[in-house]
C-alpha cells in the first residue's frame, strides 16, 4: 500500500500554511505526517480541524485514559492502522489497562472493564455502529459522566471516525513498522464481534 500523498517538508509548504505547520509541530509526535499531511492540502479546513483535535486531545472534559480508549475504539472499528499505532501507547501511558487494548485489538469486547470503561465502550460502540444510543445507556452515561463529558465523547467519536476515514482513504503508512498492528476485518465481522 502506497501513501496517496507524498509527505511534504516544511520548506515545501506554501507560506500561508506554515503558521499552522508550526502549531502542528508543537504537539504532533508524527511531525507533519499522519492526518496532517492530507489535511494541510485544505488549509482553512486543516486549521479548523487542528483546533478541534487540540481540544479533543488535550482540553476535553473526558479523563485521558477514557478519551484514548474511545479513540482506539474508532481505530478498531475502521481498521485504521495509523490511528491505532499512534494512540495505543498514549492510551497505555494514560492508564488504560493493556489487557483492554489487547482485547480490542483482537476485535473482542474487552474483559475486566470497570463500570466507567464499560460505559465508554458500550456508548462508543452503539453510537459508532448504530449511530444512536438507547435511553438506558444515555441515562447511565449522564449519571456517570455528566452532560459535558457525554457531549465531548460524542464529538470525539465522530471526529476520530473522520480521522480514520482520512487516514484510510489516503493510505497513511506506519513509520518504521513492518506488520500493521490491526488485523483487517470486514465491517460485518467487526459489527458482530463488538456489538456482542
Amino acid at each position: 500500500m502506497t501513501e496517496r500523498f507524498a509527505l511534504r517538508s516544511y520548506e515545501e509548504l506554501p507560506a500561508e500554511v506554515r503558521p499552522l505547520a508550526d502549531d502542528i509541530l508543537k504537539i504532533s509526535s508524527a511531525g507533519l505526517g499522519g492526518p496532517y499531511n492530507a489535511l494541510m492540502r485544505s488549509p482553512e479546513m486543516a486549521r479548523r480541524c487542528f483546533d478541534l483535535l487540540d481540544y479533543l486531545r488535550f482540553k476535553t472534559s473526558v479523563p485521558k485514559a477514557l478519551n484514548e480508549f474511545a479513540i482506539l475504539i474508532q481505530a478498531r472499528v475502521a481498521n485504521a492502522q495509523y490511528e491505532w499505532w499512534a494512540h495505543e501507547p498514549i492510551a497505555i501511558r494514560a492508564g488504560l489497562p493493556q489487557h483492554i487494548a489487547d482485547d480490542l485489538r483482537q476485535c473482542q469486547r474487552p474483559s475486566r472493564m470497570d463500570e466507567t470503561q464499560t460505559l465508554v465502550y458500550d456508548f462508543c460502540i452503539q453510537l459508532t455502529l448504530n449511530h444512536q444510543v438507547n435511553d438506558a445507556l444515555w441515562q447511565k452515561a449522564m449519571q456517570l459522566l455528566g452532560e459535558q463529558q457525554v457531549i465531548d465523547l460524542i464529538v470525539l467519536s465522530g471526529t476520530y471516525t473522520m480521522v480514520s476515514m482520512l487516514l484510510n482513504a489516503t493510505q497513511v503508512g506506519i513509520p518504521n513498522q513492518g506488520k500493521p498492528p490491526l488485523e483487517v476485518i470486514s465491517p460485518e465481522t467487526i459489527r458482530q464481534r463488538l456489538l456482542a
